[in-house]
């Protein structure tokens, strides 16, 4: 095959004026809908293509700007043509890269206004009086979201304990007893119940709720998203912090596999309508910069 052919041709490149991300994102969303109906594990095609696991999750997050060589082998992998993975398929396909770009510079006006379009049916002036904070462990996303609720005056809930509240038992033992896939049930239907029950609500979500695309699509157009940003370092200090030795206890690649985890995620969490950078702040900082974000934006 003639790399220099592929990497010259019209048809491998983003069209109708899509940024690059969104055609990443296409692509990654591409390989990973192949892997899927295939059912292929993420490591049977690392093993397969030879491309590490970790590049294949960035790849899929939409977060891989992967070489042609790359791709080329993860598409002998799949059994696909590589041009099956760059070119859109159809008008709706380049249309929806193209929406995608739009809506990344869009502001919460501009997005909700397009949302009450295609979803009727959504009540939009409720939504916006419905918070909910994303991020890794050890963002402050409890801190923060109970302190941003008070400051406001709404009720705030943790996810997990109304999960909790629901089983009748804790995190660890839902884990234990039903697995990661019960897991998610329980967490979509805990998240339904607390929208169909508040109109006005803070939340704070587990950080992996960004991998469930049903329960993080359901958030996003249920609540302004508000995603924590902060350095690894700092989500594991603060962790560190509030007592929890678990991260690193007998774990010398703790850090490695929390820089990876940020890595797989950030693309998701970028998703998120409000994006806070809380490296370096106090949690009083950090607060200001959330209200004066809310005033100015809902």
């Amino acid at each position: 095959m003639d790399v220099k052919q592929l990497t010259t041709t019209s048809d491998t490149s983003p069209r109708d004026g899509a940024d690059e991300s969104a055609y990443l994102g296409f692509i990654g969303d591409r390989v990973r809908k192949i892997r899927v109906s295939n059912k292929m594990s993420r490591k049977a095609l690392s093993e397969l293509s030879g491309v590490s696991q970790r590049y294949l999750a960035q790849l899929e997050g939409g977060s891989g700007n992967i070489s042609v060589l790359l791709l080329y082998r993860i598409a002998e992998a799949l059994g696909e043509r590589v041009q099956g993975l760059l070119r859109p398929d159809s008008k709706r396909e380049t249309d929806i890269l193209r929406m995608i770009s739009l809506m990344k510079n869009a502001n919460n006006e501009q997005r909700q206004q397009v949302m009450k379009i295609l979803e009727p049916e959504q009540e939009n002036t409720t939504i916006i009086r419905r918070l909910a904070f994303i991020g890794l462990r050890g963002a402050g996303k409890s801190t923060l979201g109970r302190m941003t609720a008070e400051k406001i005056g709404l009720p705030f809930h943790e996810l997990n304990k109304d999960i909790e509240k629901g089983s009748g038992i804790p995190i660890n033992e839902v884990m234990a007893l039903y697995g990661a896939e019960g897991y998610r049930k329980l967490e979509l239907l805990s998240l339904k119940n607390l929208v169909k029950d508040n109109k006005s609500i803070v939340l704070a979500v587990a950080g992996g709720i960004v991998n469930e695309p049903e329960a993080y699509h359901y958030l996003m157009r249920n609540c302004v998203t508000i995603w924590l940003k902060a350095t690894p370092e700092e989500h594991m200090e603060r962790v560190r912090n509030q007592g929890d030795d678990r991260p690193m206890a007998g774990n010398p690649d703790a850090m490695q596999q929390l820089k990876a985890m940020l890595a797989e995620r950030q693309s998701q969490y970028a998703q998120a309508d409000i994006v806070i950078d809380t490296s370096g702040h106090t949690k009083e900082q950090s607060l200001s910069e959330i209200i004066n974000i809310l005033n100015r934006q809902i």
